[in-house]
Order: structure tokens, then C-alpha cells, then sequence
């Protein structure tokens, strides 16, 4: 016959339902009772909760959809997607309104000091010019090579975030070690170059850095992405005069404004070949900040879209569309899911599967990656070591398969 015990806990001792008492419990036995009573109770909690549950049955995965869809809506062809990418080029060259660029000057190119950086790269202050009576200052590092060595390198463009002396911050010189892109990359065997931002270093106006009043009054009709794009691209100019660089091995990353920037200059200029934007702001739609795009104050991006952000109009194009403007060059996205509004940012999670769809259209879907960490605004270790093997990947594939990594060819697919 099955008897049943009932166990009933007391301050030093087990009653059970055949009457004995026991002596008294050390604190450890009355802590492992109390522990298997728990459990039991738990037990019994859950089974009742997994009774009341309706049952799940087996299924297909579902659709995702959402607004970020009108970008390969209709779209199912490299073809196809090719006249689509015309009309979203003209988009995007009438937001940053390149019509009102200026003329592009003569280079003339200055070197101000060579620094031996580690006995691994010389670094340059270099200047050159951007428009009429206005220079800018980057510096440029080279990896020294044995003598002879006459191989051209891959080359990358570092754009830097918004802090007053960014480039001087990007060759590790002052503040944050994680963000001295130049340093990290020259030892990478990258010749780099990091030019300042029109509004930062030696160019500070007297506003204060990043204070876009006076360009807007110098140049009322155009927009200071597309100013910075500009000079992005000019920085890409000096690149190619450098016996050193294989032109057709070219990239470009930034943090923060500088991945704003990265996100710009690969859509604008297609001799970049590999791009990696790390925490770069939100884009149009989905985004309760989006005025900050047009501020009436310091640094403003978008000048002439604030009349109708303020009516709850947006822009003819957003991010996920400039962003496809690189396929089906290699792009890297990073982001953090708590580096601004979580949802918006859980949104971005969105935007960057859909541009995924861009990449698998044209065939190469190894070409677009993206990342996202918990780690806010910020460059993580892990991050760096991810931005070096994907140009790696896509800039030195000789390198990379001698280092154990899948080898691409100019167009991404595997050889």
C-alpha cells in the first residue's frame, strides 16, 4: 500500500503524519528542508501555469515587416534595383545639396612635420586645400616597409567624432586610446589618413567648435553633411596621389559624426570599397529627436529640412536608403541598442535586415555586416578587432587568407 507523508516544517524540527518527531535540526538540515519545500511548491506552481497555457503549436516563421520595406518594394532584380538606386542617388546629392558645392581647388598639398611613430609608421601633419582661401589639416600615417618593398598598401579614411581636437585624438596623442583610429590602423599596415572636421582643430571658429554659423552664412544654400562629404572625398584625393596607396583598395570608418560621415562619403564616392560606421545618430522616421537633424543652433546638419520637420514632414529619403547606396561595396554597421532611444534603436535592428535584402539581390550578401552591442556610445574592444578583420577581409584578402579567413574577390563572392 502507497502511503503518503506530509511534511510540515516547525522551528527545530519535521513533524511527519506517522507521528514521530525528530530531534533537533542543525541550521544546515533546516536550510535544505526549507529548500526542498520550496522547490516542491514550485514545482507545483509551474505545473498549473503550464496547464493553463494554451497549447504552442508548430509553425512557419513569420514575415517581418515594416516601414523600412519601401526600399526593395517591387524590387527583385539587380536590374531592377539599378534604376532604383538612380533615383535614390538624386535623392541623396538634393538632401546634402551638392548643387551649391564650390569649385574644387588644386590640392596643393603641404607637409608641416614627419614624425617615426614606434619604428612601425611615419606620421604627417599635412594640409591641403578644400575651397577658395580655406585649407584643412589631417594627419597621415605610412607604415614603414622594408627597403625595396615596393607592393602599394590599402588605405583608409578616419573621420572623427565631436571633440574639439579630433585628429589629434584619432593619432592617439590626447584623450581616449580606444578612438585613436590612425594609430591602431598604421599598425594594422593601413596607410590612413584623418582629416579634421571643417569646424574642429585648427579651423575652430569663434563660436566655438562645431558652431556651423559662420559656413551657413558663407554658403547659405548648402548643408554642412554636404560640406564635410566634400571634404571627405577630397581626403580621398590626397590618398591617390601617394605612390605607397593602391588605389583600388580604399576605405573609410568613423565614430559618431564620423560614422555619419562614413555613411555619407561611401554613398557619395564609390572609390571607397570598404566601410565601417560605428555609433552613428538615428535616421529620419521612427525617431522622436528627429529635429536635432536641423537644430537652429551650433552644429546643424540639414538647414533647409527644418520648416518641414517642425510640420511633421520628412525628408524624400532616410538612412537605410543612403546606406544601400554602397552595395555592393562592403559596409559594416555598429551600433548599441542603448545608445539613444532603446526602440528607435531596436527599430535601426530593423532598418539594417532590410538593407541586408539590397546586398542578397545583388549577390553578395557576405558584403554587408552589422553589429550590436549593449555597450552605449562607445568604441568596445571587440569592436576594433571587428572593424580590422572586415577591412582586412575586404582590403588585404591575400592577408586574410593567409590568416585563416574566407578570401573575396573585387565583387565579394568567394573565390
Amino acid at each position: 500500500m502507497k502511503t503518503n507523508t506530509t511534511v510540515r516544517l516547525q522551528s527545530n524540527a519535521i513533524v511527519s503524519s506517522r507521528g514521530w518527531r525528530s530531534q533537533s535540526l542543525s541550521s544546515g538540515r533546516r536550510l535544505l528542508a526549507y529548500t526542498f519545500l520550496i522547490l516542491a511548491i514550485a514545482g507545483g506552481v509551474a505545473r498549473q501555469t503550464c496547464a493553463d497555457e494554451p497549447a504552442r503549436p508548430r509553425t512557419d516563421p513569420p514575415e517581418i515587416i515594416s516601414s523600412w520595406d519601401d526600399l526593395t518594394a517591387g524590387i527583385k532584380t539587380a536590374e531592377e534595383w539599378a534604376k532604383r538606386r538612380v533615383v535614390l542617388h538624386q535623392r541623396f546629392l538634393d538632401l546634402i545639396r551638392d548643387q551649391h558645392k564650390p569649385a574644387k581647388p588644386a590640392l596643393d598639398l603641404h607637409i608641416h612635420e614627419i614624425v617615426e611613430v614606434e619604428r612601425l609608421y611615419t606620421r604627417q601633419l599635412v594640409s591641403y586645400a578644400v575651397e577658395e582661401g580655406e585649407r584643412a589639416h589631417a594627419y597621415l600615417a605610412m607604415p614603414l616597409r622594408p627597403t625595396g618593398h615596393a607592393e602599394k598598401l590599402p588605405a583608409i579614411i578616419v573621420m572623427h567624432g565631436t571633440f574639439p581636437q579630433g585628429i589629434e585624438q584619432a593619432a592617439g596623442l590626447v584623450d581616449d586610446a580606444t578612438k585613436a583610429h590612425l594609430h591602431h590602423l598604421a599598425q594594422r599596415g593601413y596607410v590612413v589618413i584623418a582629416p579634421e572636421h571643417f569646424v574642429s582643430g585648427r579651423r575652430i571658429p569663434p563660436e566655438g567648435a562645431y558652431d556651423t554659423t559662420r559656413f551657413h552664412q558663407k554658403h547659405p544654400e548648402w548643408t554642412s553633411v554636404g560640406k564635410f562629404t566634400y571634404e571627405h572625398s577630397i581626403a580621398v584625393d590626397v590618398l591617390e596621389t601617394l605612390d605607397i596607396v593602391d588605389r583600388n583598395r580604399i576605405g573609410a570608418m568613423g565614430h559618431s559624426l564620423g560614422g555619419q560621415g562614413t555613411i555619407f562619403l561611401s554613398a557619395y564616392d564609390t572609390r571607397i570599397q570598404a566601410a565601417v560606421d560605428n555609433c552613428s545618430a538615428a535616421f529620419f522616421r521612427h525617431n522622436t529627436d528627429v529635429t536635432e537633424w536641423a537644430r537652429d543652433h551650433w552644429y546643424v546638419y540639414f538647414k533647409h529640412i527644418r520648416p518641414n520637420l517642425l510640420e511633421g514632414q520628412l525628408p524624400p529619403i532616410d538612412f537605410h536608403e543612403v546606406m544601400a547606396l554602397s552595395a555592393p561595396r562592403a559596409f559594416l554597421d555598429v551600433s548599441a541598442l542603448n545608445d539613444g532611444p532603446r526602440l528607435t534603436q531596436k527599430q535601426r535592428v530593423l532598418m539594417l535586415l532590410k538593407v541586408a535584402d539590397v546586398y542578397e539581390i545583388l549577390g553578395v550578401p557576405q558584403n554587408f555586416e552589422f553589429f550590436v552591442h549593449q555597450r552605449g556610445h562607445s568604441m568596445p574592444v571587440e569592436t576594433r578587432e571587428l572593424m580590422g578583420a572586415f577591412f582586412d577581409a575586404h582590403l588585404k584578402p591575400k592577408e586574410a587568407t593567409e590568416a585563416g579567413r574566407v578570401p573575396l574577390n573585387s565583387m565579394g563572392r568567394n573565390e
